[in-house]
């Protein structure tokens, strides 16, 4: 799910539903109970079973080799981070499976050996503390760089500790802060002070968490001060979906100014400004965010049509407003920036010193233009830039015009180019990761498939130049289809070399519910309106299999969080058109979906069992809901892990042990670390990839390629 930082109470565990007698239609309610001793006995016997088949499998111990080999190389692009006039960078290899934060110079680092000084030793850490601790990001204290408040999750939790670094020193500050573990949200108000939204416990007001386990409550701490003694500053609401968090905005110029954010819904937000006479309500739309500032002048992405000041402002768009017109209360006129076409959508925004860089998806292929502030008009300037590629910007820093922009394809490795945002006609590329596949004999294809409703979604499909029309090759398909994610090209190394080098096919879906198009793809799918998205996705395979690529008994689909949702409905809807699906850290009991870990955050995107018509449609399409004794469905691959505080592992729990009690096939697999994402170390990414492959060998290819 979008929100990355998904509060929960204590010490990051959901709290537990099972102290309710289990009703009659629901004998799976138990495996709810998060880390309770039976569930975790169940998860141990089911485990058991699914690695003795895949790991068990003669390919697994190549594949997992080659899995690891690709994400441990020495000579993988080492991604930039800009603090401090230095280039930082979180490093993890077979001799750092936990990692380690680093530095170099900026010269050196356009070197093809930079020299790295390391500033923290995860690893270390790990085994000082008795934990297995994952970086999840660092605040970087602004305006001089040198202080740092460090994520650290225990597992890969969405739950965090904080604590104070000190970057000069590669020290952690004796006596600073150093806040428990929740799931918290925080920003520098100045180097004494954060903001800080985390769950404070419970108080003459009652609690400080939302249903879905943010938190709603936001209070200044200052330096040495126990967490007690904070002062709140803003409250939201307990009845919000998702909750209250900090944001501090600086330029180039030296503007600075805090805001704090109050999702009232998943989409739908309250922005305000934090002002030395308190927190003051800004008249911006409720489907917007703010992207950063430069030149005094607040960046605002909209996902909403707003009208103001007498300027139209077009849904998806980029608009800009001056800071001094929303601390002074008077009305807003927004300049427009970029507004997209049909076929364009906003892929991310960042400000330098004193430009903005803007990359786009135009029919599902990256463009990057900078935009520059003048003193009527802003100008625009494309940047030359590989065609056919994702581009997502790397870093950038309001410190300088300097950044780094990644440009990767299905068949082309990523390549990373600096650019100078003040003489954007001129970038460069400084890094290309070697091939990791033999791509030789390979093409990429863009097709359309037609819906149900008669719409064209697109679709990539990689395979070979002389592959056969006749159905007969093995082919997976992915998609997501929610909350305007978009999915677009990239380069997925192990999937090239353990599927692709093999003679198989790979197709990407740009269903709808994503953000391929803008906000209105995504709303197209929204709530009791989202058969269309499952029928979109069907129809791209029937579009496949007319077309002779490939058939269903050769074909297998596989998705994570919403789209393990897209993949157990897909299951459920159309088990004919698939011979094998993996969902992936899934939601599937959509009925239920509200009262575990982090689900009643995204009413907005589904909907609630409280709205009689949204409650009769998520009945309708609930995968756990719908499986049927008498249906044959293909074998499924249900994988998920214990530390996931977001989704949660308990939808797969309860999905693979319907299917066992109607006596359907099925494989399930929880891994004990690596939070919704699978990322507690470089081993578990491979373990996961390497053994999802090995079901798709067995499924498509059989069992003795």
């Amino acid at each position: 799910m979008l929100v990355t930082a998904a509060l929960l109470t204590g010490a990051g565990a959901p709290p537990s539903p099972v102290s309710a007698p289990a009703p009659a239609d629901d004998p799976f309610l138990w495996l709810e109970d998060w880390t309770g001793p039976r569930a975790m006995q169940w998860v141990e016997a089911e485990n058991k079973a699914t690695v003795a088949t895949l790991q068990g499998d003669p390919r697994y111990a190549g594949y997992f080799k080659d899995a690891l080999a690709i994400a441990s190389a020495k000579d993988r692009i080492a991604m930039p981070m800009l603090i401090h006039g230095r280039v930082y960078n979180v490093w993890r290899d077979t001799d750092h499976p936990q990692g380690i934060w680093r530095y170099t110079s900026e010269a050196d680092y356009a070197t093809d050996a930079p020299r790295w000084t390391t500033v923290l030793d995860l690893d270390a850490l790990s085994k000082a503390d008795g934990k297995k601790w994952v970086w999840k990001g660092a605040s970087i204290l602004d305006p001089d760089e040198r202080l740092a408040l460090i994520h650290l999750s225990d597992g890969g939790e969405d739950a965090v500790t904080l604590r104070e670094f000190d970057l000069v020193t590669g020290q952690f500050v004796e006596g600073g802060f150093a806040i428990p573990t929740s799931k918290q949200n925080e920003d520098w108000l100045d180097k004494d002070t954060i903001l800080l939204a985390r769950d404070w416990g419970a108080d003459a007001q009652g609690g400080s968490m939302t249903a879905s386990g943010y938190p709603f409550v936001v209070k200044t701490l200052k330096r040495g001060q126990p967490l007690s003694s904070a002062q709140e500053i803003y409250r939201g609401a307990p009845s919000d979906q998702v909750g209250t968090f900090p944001m501090v905005l600086s330029d180039g110029a030296g503007n600075r100014a805090a805001f704090l954010y109050r999702g009232i819904t998943f989409f739908g937000n309250e922005t305000y400004l934090v002002t030395a006479d308190g927190v003051k309500k800004l008249p911006l739309p409720a489907k917007s965010q703010l992207q950063g500032m430069v030149q005094g002048q607040v960046l605002i992405q909209t996902s909403q049509d707003w009208a103001s000041g007498g300027v139209s402002v077009p849904t998806g768009s980029l608009a800009a407003v001056p800071l001094k017109a929303l601390q002074s209360g008077e009305t807003l006129k927004p300049q427009i920036l970029f507004a997209p076409n049909a076929r364009q959508s906003i892929d991310g925004v960042t400000a330098t010193k004193d430009r903005v860089i803007l990359a786009i998806n135009d029919n599902v292929r990256g463009r990057v233009q900078v935009l520059t502030p003048g003193k009527d008009r802003w100008t625009t300037t494309p940047v030359a830039l590989p065609d056919n590629a994702t581009i997502s910007i790397a870093t950038a820093t309001h410190k300088s015009d300097k950044a780094y922009l990644s440009v990767a394809g299905f068949l082309a490795p990523t390549t990373l180019w600096a650019i100078d945002a003040a003489n954007p006609a001129a970038p460069r590329q400084v890094k290309a990761m070697p091939a990791r596949f033999d791509a030789a004999g390979l093409a990429v294809d863009q097709f359309e498939a037609t819906s149900t409703d008669g719409t064209k979604i697109p679709y990539f499909i990689v395979h070979r130049k002389d592959m056969k029309p006749d159905g007969s090759t093995p082919t997976i398909m992915t998609a997501y289809g929610g909350f305007e994610v978009p999915m677009t090209p990239s380069y997925a190394a192990i999937t090239g070399k353990l599927w692709l080098e093999r003679g198989n096919s790979f197709v990407l879906a740009n269903i709808r519910g994503g953000g391929e198009f803008g906000p209105a793809w995504h709303e197209a799918g929204l709530k009791t309106k989202r058969q269309i998205i499952y029928d979109d996705f069907a129809a791209v395979a029937q579009d496949i299999f007319a077309r002779k690529l490939s058939s269903p008994r050769k074909f297998g689909i596989y998705g994570g969080s919403n789209g393990g949702l897209l993949m157990g409905v897909a299951f459920n809807q159309h088990p004919d058109l698939w011979n094998a699906v993996t969902i992936q850290v899934p939601l599937l009991d959509m009925v239920r979906y509200e009262q575990i870990a982090a689900g009643a955050s995204w009413v907005d995107e589904y909907g609630s069992v409280a709205v009689p018509e949204e409650k009769a449609f998520l009945e309708k399409i609930s995968p756990y809901a719908n499986i049927r004794r008498e249906l044959k469905y293909p074998m499924p691959y249900i994988w998920t892990t214990t530390k996931d505080d977001r989704v949660g592992p308990q939808h797969a729990r309860k999905f693979a042990a319907r299917l066992k009690d109607y006596g359907l096939p099925y494989y399930f697999y929880e891994d004990t670390a690596g939070g919704h994402s699978g990322d507690a170390d470089i081993a578990q990414g491979a373990r996961l990839q390497a053994m999802q492959l090995v079901y798709f060998s067995r499924q498509l290819e059989g069992a003795d390629r």
